[in-house]
């Protein structure tokens, strides 16, 4: 899709709501738990465009319980994105901070189609991404401050969250450096034979780097089950696509290797397209998924996102493709829940992020030992001594 002067604003305000289309005349009350398992069969807005590969179904099977729980997890992503946004603000964050908010269909729509034995490795926009790999909003907020009780210890920061035990293999500051490490974790995966799958997330703007094209080569020379997404949200840092790349088709960019073009603001065309890929990756190798989607806010919290793009741009999108809403109308269509108790569950996730943010404030700083922690494979740092230095001793403070 080339972002020309004149196609991009049609491109990026293409609708949602306009391609709804509900194949089955399931109604149920929101506090009724007994239907939460039906079968809804739901068609994606848009068509997936595939590069070497057929098109999954656009018809997607989803659940009462599932399109809920997509409502909440998208609207408490939402909420705390924004939360972040106030306190880096009042200087309670300090660094490097990018927001996800507009993205929040990717995340959810990944997570429903795969499992926590399956691998994510992302670059540092990558709040959103912990969380729905079953983080806790304490230590998401907690890390953010530089907390004890962060993900990483505090020491991390917003780019650098992590989480090894649901196979979150971090954010990642250097652009495009985790797409070779995320093809690395596929390699492990395909020798330990186990039916997992890598995805190993990067922006438009590190489409264009060396290292991603040599990890690809190298991936589908030995048909690793990695799956490469791009999250094209438009835009890497203030140049939009059209002026960075001849070819925006990132889905068409490894040439031999298949691809699909996705609508990342629909959360069942992500869930579908991570579906289909997770299968011919474990069959056939790398897959590349790109994911149109946008971001609400600048590339980070020193980007006022208004200088390179219009805010009626802005406001347009979040009109015609924002993915809570396209929830929200799927939700009332269906009368699985009222216009109140869609607020009420977002009235209840503004609660859970604001005392989340009162405990991370109460959590200690980092001990100053812990700048000697994590900095070899054991041990807490060492420092050899004596004539032939051969010994070696721990060394704190």
């Amino acid at each position: 899709m080339a972002l020309s002067h004149a196609a991009s604003r049609s491109n990026l305000l293409k609708p949602l709501a306009s391609g709804f289309s509900f194949s089955s005349s399931f109604r149920r009350s929101f506090s009724s738990a007994s239907d939460d398992s039906a079968t809804l069969t739901v068609e994606t807005s848009v068509p997936f465009t595939a590069h070497n590969c057929d098109e999954p179904s656009r018809s997607v099977q989803t659940s009462p319980k599932e399109l809920l729980g997509f409502f909440r997890d998208m609207a408490l992503m939402r909420r705390m994105e924004i939360a972040a946004d106030s306190l880096y603000k009042a200087k309670l964050i300090r660094g490097f901070c990018h927001l996800y908010d507009g993205q929040e269909a990717v995340a959810v729509g990944m997570e429903a189609a795969i499992t926590k034995k399956d691998a994510i490795i992302t670059a540092y926009r990558d709040h959103c991404t912990f969380l729905g790999r079953g983080g806790t909003l304490l230590e998401v907020f907690a890390e953010l401050m530089g907390r004890q009780a962060g993900c990483s210890r505090g020491k991390g920061g917003s780019m650098h969250f992590y989480k090894k035990d649901a196979a979150f293999y971090g954010g990642h500051g250097i652009v495009g450096a985790q797409v070779p490490l995320g093809c690395g974790v596929a390699f492990a995966q395909k020798y330990s034979k186990d039916e997992t799958v890598t995805f190993a997330l990067y922006g438009d703007g590190a489409a264009n780097q060396g290292q991603l094209f040599e990890a690809l080569n190298i991936s589908a020379l030995w048909d690793l089950p990695v799956i490469l997404v791009c999250e094209n949200n438009h835009y890497g840092m203030g140049t939009a696509e059209w002026r960075a790349a001849k070819s925006p088709a990132y889905y068409k960019r490894g040439d031999y290797v298949p691809g699909l073009k996705v609508d990342g603001m629909d959360a069942l065309a992500v869930k579908q397209a991570c579906k289909f890929a997770k299968e011919h990756a474990l069959k056939n190798g790398p897959i590349i998924l790109e994911m149109d989607t946008y971001r609400y806010h600048g590339h980070s919290m020193s980007d006022p996102g208004s200088t390179y793009r219009t805010r009626d741009e802005i406001s347009g999108v979040r009109q015609e493709r924002d993915p809570i809403e396209r929830i929200r109308k799927l939700v009332l269509s269906y009368d699985l829940a009222t216009e109140k108790e869609l607020k009420d569950v977002e009235k209840e996730v503004r609660r859970e992020v604001d005392e989340a943010i009162a405990q991370a404030k109460e959590n200690p700083l980092p001990d100053p030992a812990e700048l000697f922690t994590n900095v070899y494979v054991k041990g807490f740092g060492t420092e050899s001594y004596g004539a032939d230095r051969k010994e070696v001793r721990a060394v704190l403070p």
